[in-house]
């Protein structure tokens, strides 16, 4: 997101107590050990979600909007996109209708639309370990879950890269991502232009009784551009999982 003159997308992290406690996180890190390899665990988890997850279509929808510094609306973009599948065409993204653009002050950017297909909804897959550091945090109780904490750093960014920096809650049970807290990175500045970015959290629900894929992401931040802090509130929504076979195709009704 870029300030709609001066192309600029960035974000520092805005308190938004409401949204911690709606997701149910109700104890403090505690200081116990964590299991060996524990990163390389989740990772053999995480491979083993992106390679069925591409065996399923669903839908996404995207609002962004921007807030006047008395919470209200003033702004917004929105868009809902099918990952359908069909034997002649393979999978593919849509619109599902035409995106809706009424923002006043922002400017999406390239990065914008990347983080959301592959920030927001991030895998940390065995595919990734050599580009990230990680650090053990503990363990926290999530929505009646006992989870390890486990933050996760780039090692180094390159240009062109979109990579995730923060936070993983792992089911101790079997070691799958059930949220992730964090930001897209890095930031980008050249020739006077800003491109910065949300924190976000993504939430996670079993589709299938047994892989883990995200429903719901939410950000509530304030860009601090050099022209003039933006307050933007995001709200993406995956649903409709379905399954398919090769010799399938499958198609979405469109929204009412």
């Amino acid at each position: 997101m870029q300030p709609a003159i001066h192309r600029a997308s960035s974000v520092i992290r805005y308190a938004c107590i409401g949204l911690i406690l709606a997701f149910g996180l109700i104890s403090a890190p505690s200081g116990s050990d964590p299991p060996a390899d524990l990163a390389r665990k989740v990772a053999a988890v995480e491979a083993e979600n992106a390679s069925s997850q591409a065996n399923y279509t669903y839908r996404q929808k995207v609002l962004i909007e921007e807030l006047d510094d008395k919470g209200l609306r003033v702004g917004h973009y929105e868009e809902v996109r099918d990952i359908t599948f069909s034997p002649e065409a393979g999978r593919s993204e849509r619109f599902s209708g035409k995106p809706v653009s009424r923002l006043r002050r922002l400017q999406l950017t390239e990065e914008d639309f990347r983080d959301i297909r592959e920030v927001q909804p991030f895998l940390f897959t065995s595919e990734q370990l050599w580009a990230y550091q990680t650090r053990y945090r503990g363990e926290e109780l999530v929505e009646g879950a006992q989870c390890y904490l486990l933050e996760v750093r780039p090692r180094q960014t390159f240009e062109g890269q979109r990579l995730f920096e923060g936070t993983l809650w792992i089911d101790k049970k079997d070691f799958a991502v059930v949220r992730s807290e964090g930001q897209a990175v890095p930031a980008i500045f050249s020739k006077g232009e800003e491109n910065l970015f949300p924190r976000f959290t993504t939430v996670r629900a079993k589709v299938d009784d047994r892989h883990w894929f995200p429903v719901i992401t939410l950000a509530d931040d304030i860009l601090p551009f050099r022209t003039g802090p933006i307050r933007i509130r995001m709200r993406i929504e995956y649903s409709n999982y379905k399954r398919f076979a090769a010799d399938s195709t499958i198609k979405f009704q469109d929204p009412e």
